[in-house]
């Protein structure tokens, strides 16, 4: 699933003083449900908002709405002010977002296992690209496992750093 184990990857976050916070489309969940199957997970994790919907992003995210016009909701920047606005709307240090096609037709002249994960920390957000291969169960834990393993990373470099 990640690199290192669940249980370790949610101590390593606590003991970095992270606290994270998901928004989640494509994975509609999938990644906060994966964190708190580790015990101590409620020392990281703040919470989450499921934003399957357009108005969600907006409206409770802050995503500008003429991106999501323009480019769609499948898009590296949408994943990025997804990730900054959980992070803005929860207070956590770390905001991972998941926006993408599942399948299984296109959606909005995008393919299938077309995604963007956003991951914000402190205020500084990228997004990363991906495109899986699979059926609809398959792409979403793809991301799900991306998301953590992305998380992973920056939980690791935390811990380096001690930030």
């Amino acid at each position: 699933m990640v690199e290192r184990d669940l249980p370790t990857l949610v101590a390593d976050a606590v003991a970095a003083h992270l606290t994270v916070a998901t928004a989640e489309s494509l994975t509609g969940g999938m990644v906060a449900a994966t964190l708190v199957q580790a015990a101590g997970a409620s020392g990281m994790l703040l919470g989450g908002v499921i934003a399957y919907q357009n108005h969600i992003k907006t409206d409770i995210l802050g995503v500008d709405p003429a991106r999501l016009l323009s480019h769609g909701a499948v898009d590296a920047q949408v994943a990025v002010q997804m990730a900054e606005g959980i992070c803005r709307l929860t207070g956590a240090r770390v905001g991972i977002s998941t926006t993408g096609v599942a399948g299984p037709e296109p959606h909005g002249g995008k393919p299938v296992g077309n995604v963007y994960i956003g991951v914000a920390l402190d205020g500084a957000a990228q997004a990363y690209e991906y495109h899986f291969a699979g059926d609809r169960a398959h792409v979403r834990q793809q991301a799900c496992d991306e998301a953590l393993a992305l998380l992973d990373q920056v939980v690791a470099a935390a811990r380096e750093q001690k930030l």
